[in-house]
C-alpha cells in the first residue's frame, strides 16, 4: 500500500451500494483433513456356526460383515493448495513452521551481525514474532501466484478483488463477519487493482462495471495480516511485452531499495541508488519512447503491528533525509515508475479509508458517524478497510457519517494517486524484516 508524501481530503461521491456480496464459505468445508473421507467396507467377514433344522449336527454358517470404517478415520490431510486457494494454511503446514523468506547478509560495518552470538540470541527470541509474519508471507505467496495465472482480461476489477480477498480470508481461516476477527488475521488492507495512470488507492467500490482490457497496465496490491503483522507487497501485470522495460525498471528499482536496506543505513542513500537504477531505463510504446521516471512523492514505509503506515518512509529518489533504519524495524520496499510526469494527485472516486492511530477524541454530532465508528473499532482498528468491507458487514447508509469521521480527523481517506492521463505506471513491492544479525526479504517468491 502506497504512502503519499502529502495527503489531502477528497470529497466521497454518495451512491447507493449494491447488494452485499455472499462471503466465500469453501473455507468452513477445506482442509479438515479428510483426504480420504469415503471409507471401504472391510471384506473380511466374521464367521458365526448355527446348528441347521435337520438336526443332524451339521452347521450352517452366517456371514455377518463387519462395520464400515467412519469417514476420515485415520485420514490424509490435504498436501497442496488448492485452485481458487481455499485450503487453510496452517493444515498444510501442520508443524506451525513456515517458509523462511530470502535472508541477506548485511553489508559493510554491519557484516559483523551475521556471526555475532549475541544478535543471534537476539533473533531465536523472536520466534513467534517470526512465525507470524513467514505465516502471512505464504499466504500471500500462494493467492498471488494464483491470482497472477488467473487474471484475464475481461474480468471486472470486482471479480478479481474479491477473488483475491476470499482467498486471503480462507487461507488465514478468518472471514472477517464476526466482531473482532479480522483484526486477529485475515486481510490487511483493500486490494489495490490501479489501472495505468492510477498509481495506487484504486478499489472498486460497489456498483463498479470497470473490466481489464488486453492493453492495460495493472499494480496489484494487497495485505495479509496475522495478528496485526502486516504483509504488504505488490506486482505489475501487463498482457502485451510492449510494456516489459517499464515493469523491468521499477521490479529492479525495488530490488536496488532491497539490496541498499539495512540497520543504520540513511533512507537518502536508498533513494539515490533507486532513482539511478530506475530511470536507466525507456521504454518504446506505440512507436515512442518514454524515459521511465521515479513517482517522487510516492515513498515505501515502515509497518507496525496493525498499523501499515508506521511514519517512516522510504524515499524513491535523492533526497536529504537522514533518518536511519533501526534494528527490529519492518519495512515495505516499494517503487513506483512512470512514463508521465512522475508525480501523483489525488482523483477518482475514493475507496481506502483508515482510523488514525492518533484520532483525536472529539464529540460526534451525527448518529450514523458513532453508530460507524463503533463498527469500525470493532473490525479494522487501525487497519485500512473500504466502502465494499462495510458493504459486506450489512452496513447501509453509511456515507454521512463516514465523511463526518474524515472531516473531524478521526479517519483518514486514501483518495486514489494519478499520473497523466495516457501515461502508464508500474508498481513492486516487498516486505523485509531487519532481524539482529539478517535481512529477510519475508514476501519474497518465485515469481518476484
Amino acid at each position: 500500500m502506497a504512502a503519499q508524501v502529502n495527503e489531502s481530503l477528497s470529497k466521497l461521491k454518495i451512491k447507493d451500494p449494491e447488494a452485499v456480496v455472499a462471503s466465500s464459505e469453501a473455507a468452513k468445508t477445506n482442509g479438515n483433513g479428510n483426504g480420504h473421507a469415503e471409507a471401504e467396507e472391510s471384506g473380511d467377514e466374521d464367521e458365526e456356526s448355527t446348528p441347521t433344522p435337520g438336526g443332524d449336527g451339521a452347521k450352517k454358517k452366517r456371514k455377518r460383515k463387519r462395520k464400515p470404517k467412519k469417514a476420515g478415520a485415520g485420514g490424509v490431510g490435504p498436501t497442496k493448495q488448492s485452485s481458487p486457494p481455499r485450503v487453510l494454511l496452517s493444515n498444510l503446514f501442520p508443524s506451525g513452521e513456515y517458509p523462511i523468506g530470502k535472508e541477506e547478509e548485511y553489508r559493510n560495518e554491519n557484516s559483523y551481525r551475521t556471526t555475532n552470538e549475541e544478535k543471534r540470541h537476539l533473533d531465536r527470541i523472536n520466534n513467534d514474532f517470526l512465525q507470524e509474519y513467514r505465516q502471512g508471507a505464504e499466504i500471500h505467496r500462494q493467492v498471488r501466484q494464483w491470482a497472477a495465472q488467473n487474471i484475464k482480461p475481461g474480468q471486472s476489477l470486482t471479480e478479481i478483488a474479491e477473488g483475491i480477498e476470499d482467498s486471503v480470508r480462507a487461507l488465514t481461516g478468518h472471514q472477517g463477519l464476526e466482531e473482532g476477527d479480522n483484526i486477529k488475521g485475515g486481510v490487511a488492507f483493500p486490494t489495490g487493482l490501479n489501472l495505468d495512470h492510477i498509481a495506487a488507492h484504486y478499489s472498486p467500490n460497489a456498483g463498479n462495471k470497470t473490466v481489464l482490457q488486453k492493453d492495460n497496465v495493472m499494480k496489484v496490491d494487497f495485505g495479509v495480516h496475522i495478528n496485526g503483522r502486516i504483509v504488504d507487497s505488490a506486482f505489475t501485470m501487463s498482457f502485451d511485452p510492449m510494456y516489459d522495460n517499464l515493469l523491468e525498471a521499477v521490479r529492479e528499482g525495488t530490488n536496488t531499495g532491497i539490496r541498499e536496506a539495512g540497520i543504520d543505513v540513511r533512507m537518502c542513500d536508498i533513494g539515490e541508488a533507486i532513482q539511478e537504477t530506475m530511470e536507466s531505463y525507456e521504454c518504446e510504446i506505440n512507436g515512442e519512447t518514454y524515459p521511465i521516471k521515479c513517482i517522487r512523492n510516492l515513498n515505501g514505509h515502515d509497518i507496525r503491528q496493525w498499523q501499515i503506515h508506521g511514519g517512516k518512509s522510504v524515499p524513491i529518489v535523492k533526497s536529504n533525509d537522514q533518518t536511519k533504519m533501526e534494528e527490529g524495524e519492518v519495512f515495505a520496499i516499494e517503487t513506483f515508475g512512470s512514463t508521465g510526469n512522475g508525480y501523483v494527485r489525488d482523483d477518482l472516486e475514493t475507496s481506502h479509508y483508515a482510523k488514525r492511530a492518533d484520532a483525536p477524541n472529539v464529540p460526534l454530532r451525527i448518529a450514523s458517524a458513532s453508530k460507524l465508528l463503533n463498527v469500525i473499532n470493532k473490525n479494522f482498528g487501525t487497519l485500512p478497510f473500504c466502502r465494499r468491507y462495510l458493504d459486506r458487514l450489512g452496513q447501509e447508509k453509511y456515507l454521512l457519517g463516514l465523511n463526518n469521521l474524515v472531516s473531524s480527523g478521526v479517519v483518514e481517506a486514501y483518495p486514489p494517486l494519478v499520473d497523466k492521463k495516457g501515461s502508464y505506471t508500474a508498481q513492486f513491492e516487498h516486505t523485509i524484516l531487519l532481524r539482529p544479525n539478517v535481512k529477510e526479504v519475508i514476501s519474497r517468491g518465485d515469481d518476484y
